[in-house]
């Protein structure tokens, strides 16, 4: 019998989950700052990496009546070729990430049906499904990028952590009306399972192929450029 790899799970260097994201993700892009990121080996080659942030709303954690230390949102998941099932990657991922931030009770993630998602990694896992988020404005901005309506505003100036930066225009950009993500639920305590229990409704079924291993983002060949190898 074929010997599986040896999968490791360590912190990955802005250098490596930039590659990684803009290399292995339909997204093309980073998330927004904060990050916490988590890259995956197997026999030491670097397969991609596994991102945690505060997320694009400030309200992610509010329904649950957690603090922003207590709470985080799974925004990336960037895979090359790889033998290890996605879902085992995200869950030691979680795994890393609770043994160091012990304080944390509870990871949300969202699935893209408008990229064929419906959270197929996230079913694999046993996350808890509460169903999709209302429909949102997106915009496209000049250079083709996809920009939530959180980080665009009417004067091209956007507060980020504290400090405005510059940003595209409304008026610069294209509004597309976007359907509801799929919202999943990982409660890191007991606590929190039972909190969130009565939320959980039926798992959404597939209408594309969702975002795993066997996705054709989520599987370049070895002609892609040289990705970084350590940590």
């Amino acid at each position: 019998m074929p010997v599986k790899p040896e999968l490791k799970i360590d912190w990955a260097s802005h250098e490596a989950a930039k590659y990684a994201c803009l290399n292995w993700h339909y997204s093309k892009s980073m998330p927004v700052p904060p990050l916490v990121k988590i890259g995956a080996w197997e026999d030491s080659k670097f397969i991609g990496v596994v991102i945690f942030s505060r997320g694009a709303n400030n309200n992610l954690l509010k329904p649950f009546g957690l603090l922003q230390t207590e709470g985080c949102e799974l925004t990336r998941v960037a895979l090359t070729k790889h033998e290890s099932q996605v879902s085992r990657v995200v869950r030691l991922a979680m795994q890393f990430l609770k043994k160091k931030s012990p304080e944390l009770r509870l990871i949300v993630s969202f699935a893209d049906p408008t990229q064929g998602h419906h959270g197929g990694i996230y079913q694999a896992g046993n996350w808890t499904y509460t169903g999709k988020r209302p429909p949102t404005v997106e915009y496209i901005a000049p250079d083709g990028k996809q920009w939530h309506g959180r980080m665009v505003s009417k004067d091209g100036k956007k507060k980020v952590q504290g400090k405005y930066r510059d940003c595209w225009r409304t008026d610069q950009c294209e509004p597309i009306d976007r359907p509801g993500k799929h919202r999943y639920l990982m409660p890191l305590d007991a606590a929190m399972s039972e909190q969130i229990a009565p939320l959980a409704k039926p798992y959404p079924k597939r209408v594309k192929q969702a975002m795993t291993g066997d996705q054709p983002e989520q599987r370049r060949s070895d002609t892609d450029p040289p990705a970084p190898l350590h940590a």
